[in-house]
């Protein structure tokens, strides 16, 4: 390629390289060609190939080569070629490098220039790059080109004024170029964002302001200025982004624009883009200002016609927008729902990631059965990437506002049925929680999970549910007596038949196969005729390469023979199982985050009672009772964590995955205020280590929501906070909110600790601090 070639043909060339090396050839060659035309006098070609070079610049190839040929060519009597100088400057230059000082007097003599081309260049280039000491120096040009009469150049002025402004020159410059409203508008946005301390003062121009947008809804302002039957739109603009900085926390502001937003939003027409611009920027006026309820009702409405819109993108940032109110203006966003439904079905995955999450946050105890059959629908025909937040966002929307237990477990089996392979790890852990509770449901459960489970074992969720339950109630299935679904006579032989399935197919994880095989040896106390059977499948699995299938299996044939007057009190039905850890949630837990409080007034002083000594768990309930007293070992009477001994009490206790022997602390009440209850239990892991849990209540008749726990302790303590297990607390006791912080205490100093508490209820924030400084004798 010849250096001489156009601009045109260079990137041609560049273009149609088929790799990126000889892409990369091409602009070497070509940079070659133009140093060295750099080096030689100038021929007229300066401006051509510095013209070049920016293109390679734009392709991210190096061009720092070019900066002195920008300050040669800005300093050239001719407009093309000071044009391409100034446009390399505002790409190749910054405030940072000593070149951009050289065309400080270029500028300066620029600024003075017959030409108002040539000015507005120059005005261009330091509203881009010009450093705060360029602008102090260009200062007096400047103030003199804006109290010029050329609107042009005003404009030009009031964008250096935007960009590079001083703070000392400012107020002198406001005064000349309110002449030129959107520059004037801009200007004053820039400093009311950046400056917090001018906003009194420039809250003194709201009448204004509203009285030059009534004139451009109403009258009109121009014809040069209207767009699509719209007066001047990008000043309306300007303006309501104004209007909501001087409006937000500022009760006297906003009541002088309410009436004025309520005109703007019902006299512009949606029709066109440039009105929905219009309408859009009067909606986020009207939710950041303290704006009246009618008034936020006729801006959601308006976001309700966008979800109508044909374009994507104003349906996107419709739902952007209302997912940002819906807590807010719950019910408002409610009278949309069946649109925001709709937009499921949208192609667009931006949209339907939307309208998932706005749908999510519409599901309440009215709505919760419609909308979640909407959901559910949904979920069959969701894009992969989606399943995995819709399944989380049904079972948390399920376990909060679940008109009844049968519907809550019905709804959780089909979400598993059918996306099975997409929910998280903690799903079958709160399964499994769910239906212990519903005791007057364990025969339909059962049953349904049986079915589930001879239709369908691909799905290793549903399946280890199902295996769990019918090792639990597997005598309920085969009584076949069931009042909730059609009764289906089940032999022994078609459970083992279908839990040995299990076992034995390659679809199988490992923990699924632990699963089936817990459940095949529990049924060995529930069924008569088929111990036999059961025995043989568990010693099958006595020299299985899976590790942890193994140890179950040998533990279990162990029970068969060692320990088989054990065998029915050992596979008893397990109790019933406390959610009150953290990390019980179907959804996203919020991260926690460890923060030092500032010093407050105290205002709890919590002192723990003194534990009992010397507590041991009776192990005969256990056992199913015995006549003879039973003498604890020593690895049971310790508090400590460690080994279980190789006697029989020790190998019984590993057949059972190890059991925590001591009783489990009280849990103390340390703060208690507008309906919430704190408790905190400590629990000793370590010579050094402990874990205090924090339980919110709520007995008050609305849900309290953005509940935040903050800690600190002194500095020798370390502190870590554990993710919470969410941020509402139900209404009416019938849920809680954990939180876990884990302490080490290496120097065993007196333990304090000081807990802030912070909430909404009923709209209104609380925050309350508490002080605990005694902690159990036993807790170091």
């Amino acid at each position: 390629m010849s250096p001489s070639v156009r601009l045109q043909e260079m990137i041609r060339v560049i273009r149609g390289a088929r790799t990126q090396g000889e892409e990369r050839g091409v602009i070497q060659r070509e940079c070659a060609a133009i140093r060295a035309q750099f080096r030689q006098a100038d021929n007229g070609t300066r401006s051509h190939n510095l013209a070049k070079l920016l293109y390679v610049h734009m392709l991210g190839y190096p061009a720092h080569f070019g900066q002195m040929e920008c300050v040669r060519l800005i300093a050239s009597p001719r407009y093309n070629e000071k044009r391409v100088g100034y446009l390399g400057a505002m790409m190749l230059l910054d405030e940072k490098q000593d070149a951009s000082l050289l065309i400080t007097n270029s500028i300066k003599n620029d600024l003075s220039h017959s030409s108002q081309y040539v000015q507005s260049l120059a005005l261009c280039t330091l509203a881009c790059m010009g450093s705060a000491e360029m602008c102090r120096d260009l200062a007096p040009e400047i103030d003199r080109l804006l109290r010029a009469s050329n609107s042009y150049i005003k404009k030009k002025v009031s964008t250096v004024c935007s960009h590079t402004h001083t703070p000392p020159l400012l107020p002198s410059w406001l005064s000349p170029i309110a002449g030129v409203l959107h520059g004037a508008v801009v200007l004053i946005t820039e400093l009311c964002e950046r400056n917090p301390n001018t906003l009194e003062q420039f809250r003194k121009v709201v009448p204004e302001l509203v009285l030059m947008m009534k004139g451009l809804v109403m009258s009109g302002y121009s014809p040069e200025h209207n767009v699509a039957g719209i007066s001047d739109p990008f000043l309306q603009v300007r303006i309501l982004r104004l209007l909501r900085i001087l409006g937000r926390n500022n009760d006297t502001a906003s009541d002088a624009m309410n009436d004025l937003l309520a005109q703007v939003a019902t006299n512009t027409d949606s029709s066109k883009t440039a009105g929905s611009a219009v309408l859009y920027e009067t909606v986020l006026t009207v939710m950041d200002i303290k704006s009246e309820s009618g008034l936020r009702v006729l801006a959601v409405n308006i976001l309700g016609r966008f979800l109508l819109n044909n374009d994507r993108n104003i349906r996107y940032i419709s739902m952007t927008s209302l997912q940002k109110i819906v807590q807010t203006d719950h019910n408002a966003v409610q009278r949309h729902r069946g649109t925001i439904v709709d937009c499921l079905k949208d192609q667009d995955a931006s949209v339907k990631r939307r309208a998932l999450e706005l749908s999510l946050a519409l599901v309440s105890a009215v709505n919760i059965r419609s909308l979640m059959k909407e959901l559910l629908l949904f979920l069959s025909s969701c894009p992969p990437e989606l399943r995995a937040h819709t399944t989380s966002g049904i079972f948390n929307a399920a376990e909060r506002y679940a008109p009844s237990q049968r519907w809550h477990i019905d709804t959780i089996l089909h979400v598993l049925t059918t996306a099975g392979g997409d929910v998280r790890d903690e799903t079958v852990p709160n399964l499994i929680q769910l239906i212990t509770t519903a005791t007057e449901l364990h025969c339909y459960t059962v049953h349904k999970l049986y079915r589930a489970l001879i239709t369908d074992i691909s799905v290793q969720s549903l399946v280890q549910v199902a295996c769990w339950c019918i090792g639990e109630y597997g005598d309920l299935l085969l009584r076949g007596e069931c009042e909730e679904t059609e009764p289906v006579q089940v032999t022994e032989d078609d459970v083992l038949d279908a839990l040995e399935t299990v076992l034995q197919s390659h679809m199988s994880s490992p923990a699924t196969r632990g699963f089936a095989l817990t459940a095949t040896m529990k049924l060995s106390t529930r069924i008569t005729h088929n111990v036999d059977r059961i025995r043989s499948i568990v010693s099958i699995y006595g020299s299985c390469i899976d590790v942890e299938l193994q140890q179950r299996a040998v533990e279990y044939n162990a029970l068969f023979k060692k320990y088989d007057h054990m065998r029915a009190a050992v596979l008893e039905r397990m109790p019933v199982i406390d959610k009150s850890s953290p990390g019980h949630t179907n959804g996203e837990s919020a991260g926690g985050t460890i923060k030092e409080l500032e010093p407050t007034k105290l205002t709890h002083e919590i002192v723990f009672p003194q534990e009992p000594s010397n507590q041991v768990c009776d192990l005969l309930d256990l056992l199913g009772g015995s006549g003879e007293p039973f003498q604890p070992s020593q690895s049971l009477s310790s508090t400590a964590p460690g080994p279980a001994s190789s006697t029989a009490g020790g190998d019984l206790l590993d057949l059972l995955g190890g059991l925590d022997v001591t009783p489990a602390p009280p849990s103390v009440t340390v703060y208690e205020k507008n309906g919430v209850t704190l408790k905190l239990q400590t629990d000793r892991q370590t010579d050094t280590g402990m874990t205090v849990t924090l339980t919110a209540t709520n007995s008050t008749d609305g849900d309290i929501t953005g509940l935040t726990l903050q800690a600190a302790v002194p500095k020798s303590v370390q502190l870590q906070m554990k993710a919470p297990s969410g941020d509402v607390i139900p209404a009416h006791g019938l849920g809680q909110v954990t939180q876990t912080v884990l302490l080490n205490n290496p120097n065993k100093v007196s333990l304090k600790i000081r807990v802030r508490v912070c909430y909404t209820s009923q709209s209104s924030v609380c925050q309350d601090t508490v002080q605990i400084d005694s902690f159990p004798s036993t807790a170091w």
